[in-house]
């Protein structure tokens, strides 16, 4: 065999060698994700330990509720649920936030995400509204602010208005007792840190 055809064959075995080499890498790093124990659900948040972001919002129409208005967080752990009424999630998880109101040691408020206000009345009208206020963001602008990837999210807000928590996807009776009621626990007993 000549030089120049060996030559060209290397180059030929590369372009053939290279998707797998690739896969193989990716393969890997998916296995390494996968082998670290990480919970893949949970989504970091750079605001957690930061001051809730400051948040006016006219209220939901209709429901007797005030908006929501971040400077009520002061002095009163609060429990912030982002939802909407076209978010089947959301439905899922709203048994959960009634049990939540039950209790009157913190404030349970609600962000209505992207919702139409006629759909939000009618949700919370079927279902029941556990939310002690509502604010209604139509265009998803508070939403982006408070870090929002999609609905239902909720957060722990600490009385010195703190963000302690955030949880992402629908809340479980196992998901309240075994992450949020405990950094609720520690924000009453403390008030400031989770």
């Amino acid at each position: 065999m000549s030089e120049r055809t060996e030559s060209v064959r290397r180059p030929r075995r590369l372009v053939v060698l290279l998707p797998l080499i690739v896969f193989a890498l990716l393969a890997g790093v998916f296995l390494l994700q996968l082998l670290s124990g990480r919970d893949g659900s949970v989504v970091p948040s750079a605001l957690i330990g930061q001051p809730a972001p400051k948040t006016a919002l006219d209220a939901l129409d209709g429901l007797g509720v005030p908006g929501l208005d971040s400077a009520a967080f002061a002095g009163r752990v609060t429990v912030l649920n982002i939802f909407a009424s076209w978010c089947a999630p959301c439905r899922e998880e709203h048994p959960v936030l009634l049990a939540l109101a039950a209790d009157g040691r913190f404030a349970l408020s609600g962000l209505n995400y992207k919702d139409e206000p006629g759909d939000a009345r009618g949700f919370l009208g079927e279902l029941g509204n556990p939310f002690g206020a509502i604010g209604v963001d139509p265009a998803g602008r508070a939403a982006i602010e408070w870090g929002v990837y999609g609905v239902p999210e909720t957060f722990v807000i600490g009385k010195d208005g703190t963000i302690l928590f955030k949880h992402v996807g629908p809340l479980t009776e196992e998901s309240v007792r075994a992450q949020l009621m405990p950094i609720i626990e520690r924000a009453l007993a403390d008030g400031a840190t989770g």
